[in-house]
């Protein structure tokens, strides 16, 4: 009897065992690990509870992966899960030991910060975008998300404090994704501009500072964008693209007048300071949160094909597609435009400049739909 006893309490121990691991892998996301919705409101609720009683700070912050299901239709589920891995992953790494880090959806996220107001906690979040758009996940370049924050106040509840920050993510994503949005949809004092807007003005300020490097970017554009289309990337792609193009030379606002300025080519020491422009252009951009996917193509935009360009000697599919892009439609643009110390090329005589370069300066794919671009577009203006 004493050892069927034994067993029967063995038994019972192993069932309470099994009973509480059931409970927590309901309460975990099986591919990030996180804890999901549900337990996310079980801590979150007594965390209300203690702000309305000690009257001490309590944020939320909800985010939205950006074009996820687009992300899953182009390059596949299984980056798009990668995705997903990685955002948990700089979620739990970026975020404070107090703070509780939740898988709240399909493609969303959530934070409880006790003891954090809103702007810290907006402040705090504006890092982590930045390292998000630092992730590379196989073809995919950048990752972005738009994020609501909202701080808790008498007489909110749990659920309220949480739709509260719902709702500023739409906000967020809105102004175009990649932002942190912790005002009242309705209270814009304090407005997070949209990417548009800061593009805008960075090229305002790249066309006063030098106005055929302004006008040669705009020109640049429409390549760009029809070599993307071409490409068949995604629209948030081909719009980051265009983006990068509008603003490849911005690093140039850098560089001394008398070298940006000068009539004839440049020597060898003024060569070395005008290469040092894609990397002044990334760094103006990473300082601006939503702005980590076109930093990185401005980066690279002088690389070449065959891992000879500048300024990390990139080579082929390491490069971004949108500075493969950007340099062969740069090129053609350059080539075919009066310089004060050159003649403007031939339409065809750049064209096969540019055929010879595939391989070696160029991607091979990408010239072949430039080209073919640039054709089509003769052949429009000739009917």
């Amino acid at each position: 009897m004493r050892e069927l006893q034994g067993r029967l309490e063995e038994t019972e121990r192993r069932a309470a065992a099994l009973e509480a691991e059931l409970r927590r892998s309901r309460d975990r996301d099986t591919l990030t690990g996180l804890v999901v919705r549900n337990g996310f409101f079980r801590r979150l609720e007594p965390e209300t509870e203690r702000a309305k009683r000690h009257g001490s700070p309590l944020s939320v912050a909800v985010m939205d992966v950006d074009g996820l299901r687009a992300i899953n239709a182009h390059h596949g589920r299984d980056v798009g899960d990668r995705v997903l891995v990685e955002i948990a992953s700089v979620l739990a790494r970026e975020t404070n030991s107090t703070d509780r880090v939740a898988r709240s959806g399909p493609d969303e996220f959530a934070v409880m910060m006790p003891g954090t107001d809103c702007a810290a906690a907006a402040q705090g979040l504006e890092r982590i975008l930045l390292e998000l758009e630092q992730v590379r996940v196989g073809a995919l370049e950048s990752v972005t998300i738009s994020v609501g924050v909202a701080q808790w106040e008498r007489p909110q509840s749990a659920d309220q404090l949480f739709d509260r920050a719902v709702g500023r993510v739409e906000v967020a994503r809105s102004l175009g994704g990649g932002r942190i949005q912790s005002t009242d949809p309705d209270d814009r004092t304090d407005p997070i501009d949209g990417r548009h807007d800061v593009v805008a003005a960075l090229s305002e300020a790249l066309l006063e500072r030098d106005r055929y490097t302004g006008e040669h970017s705009e020109s640049v554009v429409k390549l760009v964008e029809s070599v993307a289309r071409g490409l068949a990337l995604s629209v948030t792609e081909v719009n980051t693209v265009k983006a990068a193009a509008l603003l490849h030379d911005i690093g140039k606002v850098a560089i001394p007048d008398h070298i940006l300025n000068k009539p004839g080519p440049l020597d060898a020491d003024e060569w070395e300071i005008m290469r040092e422009h894609p990397v002044i252009g990334e760094r103006i951009l990473r300082a601006i949160p939503g702005m980590g996917g076109i930093a990185r193509i401005l980066r690279h935009e002088h690389e070449r094909f065959d891992g000879s360009g500048y300024p990390d000697g990139l080579a082929g599919q390491d490069i971004p597609i949108g500075a493969r892009i950007i340099l062969a439609c740069d090129a053609y643009h350059a080539m075919t435009s009066d310089r004060p110390y050159r003649e403007a090329m031939a339409h065809a005589t750049a064209v096969r400049e540019l055929a010879a370069g595939a391989g070696s300066q160029f991607d091979p794919e990408v010239t072949e739909i430039l080209i073919g671009c640039l054709y089509g577009r003769g052949a429009t203006r000739a009917a």
